[in-house]
């Protein structure tokens, strides 16, 4: 069996050809919707521990003298399998649900390897994280530290804590996974509102002049317990003129914005309830499908203008910098995806730059990969239905292509207009190709799976395609819209399969109507 034409780097590692047919890990395509049905997600789970090593590895090379976190973002995918097999390759888990917390904890993760994030936690989820020593809840409001603090207060436990900060940088790929700027629903503004945003621009190149001198050594941000006030001298300070004078003017106009700004305002009420809470870092996710550093050199530049203004102002050092996730992958072969090393080496450099400019102790690093690590692992299996040639207004024909599935199973078509590759994968098929379009079969025009694709003009009802990089954000986004059950979700691991999520039934569905 070779690698065919057409089995291109979006497809899993493990995908080959063998007469005709696809086979994922040795098991062919017909045995797989023999045994599962269609349609059925597939995870190739050698192909995510794979890049779940791989991105651990690639972090600890680029920072070499720094401690680095990977977590999982458990809302790319989740089962209580993947949740075992990444705590084994080192990884945190991030979650951001009564569900998903629940899924991981039942799957054996302890806390202290456990992250929540949301914009609206509720008590049960703030609960079940303190009495679970989670490593950290991120704050993502200005209210948000009275009520952790208050159930903290209320249990006995110290919570720990992170604030999510909105740091003003546009990055994404489309608006609604672009989540950085200011008008949208996530996180604490770094500045004031209608504060000019080029007060930020300080040039790190240069030395500062005063190269940030204290009176005391400055504390190691990898131990959290060591992070007392320190005594602050020819430091920059809001009520020190002379101090002042002993920063570069770049700086103090960068910080003077920011110590005006709700984040750092949030910082200091969360560090004045320290009986109930643990500060332990600031955290900015930008956005999703990042394609370059750009955006994640300057927004970790200004988590670092906000850890050393808070230190300058409050005396702490905030142990740990996360710079999120976000990082793109390929869809179609016509896509580029994230180079991670180069991302990373360039990050490295820049936060080299900033800390030694700063005066700063390197934090802890942290990154939040979920989509890197699930999306190229997955591929759905379609059984094709209904075929149906249809002729455009310039004359060519284009021919839609009915599938068993949809956008109850796959709805970023729909939702953000994302695009996939598709190919036959029972068979071969004849040389001469059509355009395709393959759409679900659910009551909306926009219900679409792959825009625009050529397939073998032979397709035939009942041929079975296969659609990658479905490992993320298609499970977990799944819908029974039009009462189609969810999928069941198989994996793939050393040659074997077995299934990973039930599929929901009919009977299911029919369970839940009390009628």
């Amino acid at each position: 069996m070779n690698r065919a034409p057409g089995i291109t780097p979006i497809w899993p590692a493990g995908t080959q050809i063998c007469n005709g047919q696809m086979r994922f890990r040795g098991i062919g395509v017909e045995e797989l919707v023999d045994r599962y049905g269609t349609p059925l997600y597939l995870m190739d789970l050698d192909t995510m521990i794979g890049r779940a090593q791989w991105f651990r590895d690639v972090t600890v090379t680029a920072f070499p003298n720094v401690t680095t976190h990977v977590s999982y973002s458990t809302k790319a995918f989740i089962s209580k399998d993947v949740v075992r097999m990444l705590l084994k390759q080192g990884l945190y888990i991030d979650t951001c649900s009564m569900g998903e917390m629940r899924i991981a904890l039942a799957a054996g993760a302890p806390g202290r390897r456990m992250v929540l994030h949301g914009n609206n936690k509720s008590d049960e989820e703030i609960e079940l994280a303190i009495e679970q020593g989670f490593a950290k809840i991120v704050v993502d409001e200005p209210e948000e530290p009275a009520r952790i603090a208050a159930i903290a207060h209320r249990l006995g436990k110290v919570a720990r804590v992170m604030l999510r900060v909105t740091v003003g940088i546009h990055a994404g790929g489309h608006e609604y996974i672009s989540t950085a700027h200011e008008d949208q629903k996530f996180g604490v503004p770094l500045l004031k509102s209608g504060s000019d945003a080029t007060a930020l621009d300080v040039d790190f190149s240069h030395e500062s002049s005063s190269n940030v001198q204290t009176t005391q050594k400055v504390p190691d941000a990898g131990n959290a317990q060591a992070h007392g006030a320190v005594e602050i001298s020819s430091l920059y300070s809001h009520t020190s003129a002379e101090a002042r004078d002993n920063v570069d003017a770049d700086l103090v106009k960068a910080m003077d914005a920011i110590a005006d700004g709700p984040a750092l305002a949030v910082l200091k009420d969360i560090h004045s309830r320290s009986e109930d809470l643990e500060l332990v870092g600031i955290h900015a996710h930008i956005g999703s499908q990042i394609h370059d550093a750009t955006a994640y050199v300057e927004s970790a530049r200004r988590l670092m203008l906000l850890r050393r203004t808070f230190w300058a102002t409050d005396g702490f050092m905030l142990p740990e910098v996360d710079v999120g996730g976000g990082f793109s992958i390929a869809y179609t072969d016509n896509d580029t995806s994230m180079d991670i090393e180069s991302t990373m080496a360039e990050l490295s450099d820049a936060i080299t730059q900033t800390t030694h400019r700063l005066g700063l102790p390197a934090p802890i690093l942290s990154f939040e990969p979920g989509r890197w690590i699930a999306g190229p692992s997955g591929v759905t299996l379609y059984r094709v239905g209904t075929i149906k040639p249809v002729q455009l207004s310039d004359g060519t024909v284009r021919t839609y292509v009915s599938v068993d599935g949809g956008m109850s199973d796959n709805i970023r078509p729909a939702l953000y207009g994302a695009d996939y590759a598709v190919r036959l994968a029972n068979r071969s098929g004849s040389e001469r190709s059509m355009l395709v379009r393959v759409v679900g079969k659910h009551c909306e025009s926009g219900d679409i799976v792959v825009h625009d694709a050529q397939l073998p003009a032979d397709l035939k009802r009942g041929d079975i395609l296969a659609v990658p990089v479905t490992g993320a954000y298609c499970r977990t986004m799944a819908s029974n819209y039009n009462q189609l059950p969810t999928p069941v979700v198989v994996g793939i691991c050393e040659g074997k399969a077995r299934v990973l999520v039930k599929a929901l039934t009919i009977d299911n569905l029919l369970a839940l109507d009390q009628g």
